[in-house]
């Protein structure tokens, strides 16, 4: 053949490979779309619930839990107690927070051990990241628990890369106190909180951490006292703390609320629902999960939700929206597509 005939096939074959990756790429998304079935970039549904998200170094990563498989209840329990095995936390990486391409498993399961905080059998929810710029070191914390609840504790894992794999620590009661819902806020000066539900969901406990992020010390406020709050969800704004919550409903929706203080440790005062208009009262049918300041508008922040759906907890979707600043109040409302 000659050096002719052979450059031409050879230009054949190349754009034949970019015809068919071009053919079998999704196109990338250009808005939000909170009811619809949300793709990575792979084309796969994006399995990543009671997420949170880290910025570094100009890219997001998001992180939530895997659920995969057969959804079951568990026997014997006073509420509609749901469960599918423990499958490990995801990861995903965008710069527009839109296009999330899959980085695999950041914190796998221990599939050998039944008495591991990690094991299929046990619970993990609420992965929270955040980076420590004195360790380098990337830091999960998350609630760990037994399948009925009973265990309820926070476990910490750490990773030298943001996408992971991270290495599990273990798990501790806060100051002796159980610990379920949680969330991770890092504050405009380094030191890093855990936000958690406890008392039997009762009340919420803010506990600051160690300058590691690795353990909780002894500096701790106990907040909205006896109101049965979960969901915990935490944004600043000019100044001030705000807190967005939802009742303790199981996997049922019911209308968020949100407090505000002055300081973390602070006192904080219950307000009202920051939803507004059709379907306000379910929180658009979802549960609050995170809250991200918009990169482009200081009075706005991006309010991430969960759409359960207890019975087949794989297919749970997730609610994206708008939160912006009114008056120094928060107010999120509906949209069915909204750009960034």
């Amino acid at each position: 053949m000659s050096a002719e005939l052979t450059f031409f096939w050879g230009l054949i074959l190349l754009f034949s490979s970019l015809a068919i990756t071009n053919i079998s790429a999704p196109d990338p998304k250009k808005a939000y779309e909170p009811s619809k079935i949300w793709k990575d970039t792979n084309g796969n549904p994006i399995n990543a619930h009671g997420a949170g998200i880290l910025e570094h170094q100009g890219t997001f990563y998001l992180f939530g839990e895997i659920k995969k498989g057969r959804t079951w209840l568990v026997p014997n329990q006073n509420w509609e107690c749901y469960r599918v095995q423990a499958s490990g936390i995801s990861c995903y990486s965008s710069r527009d927070l839109v296009n999330w391409q899959y980085e695999g498993v950041a914190l796998a399961p221990n599939t050998t051990n039944p008495k591991h905080d990690l094991h299929l059998t046990k619970v993990i929810e609420r992965p929270k990241v955040i980076y420590n710029q004195q360790t380098k070191k990337f830091v999960m914390w998350m609630h760990v628990d037994s399948e009925t609840y009973g265990y309820s504790q926070a476990g910490v894992a750490v990773s030298d890369r943001p996408t992971g794999p991270f290495t599990y620590l273990g798990s501790v009661k806060p100051n002796g106190n159980m610990a379920r819902d949680l969330t991770v806020f890092k504050d405009d000066d380094e030191k890093a909180y855990l936000i958690f539900a406890s008392e039997m969901n009762k009340t919420l406990h803010i506990t600051l951490l160690s300058g590691d992020y690795l353990q909780p010390t002894s500096l701790e406020k106990r907040i909205l006292k006896n109101q049965a709050r979960e969901a915990p969800a935490v944004f600043k704004y000019q100044h001030k703390y705000f807190l967005i919550t939802s009742a303790c409903t199981g996997w049922s929706p019911n209308p968020a609320t949100y407090a505000v203080a002055d300081a973390l440790l602070g006192e904080w005062r219950q307000m009202g629902n920051p939803c507004v208009g059709p379907n306000a009262e379910t929180t658009f049918q979802s549960q609050s999960t995170f809250i991200l300041p918009m990169p482009s508008n200081k009075d706005a922040f991006i309010f991430m939700a969960d759409r359960w759906n207890k019975t087949d907890l794989e297919n749970s979707q997730y609610v994206w929206l708008t939160l912006k600043m009114q008056h120094n109040q928060p107010q999120i409302r509906w949209e069915n597509t909204w750009h960034l």
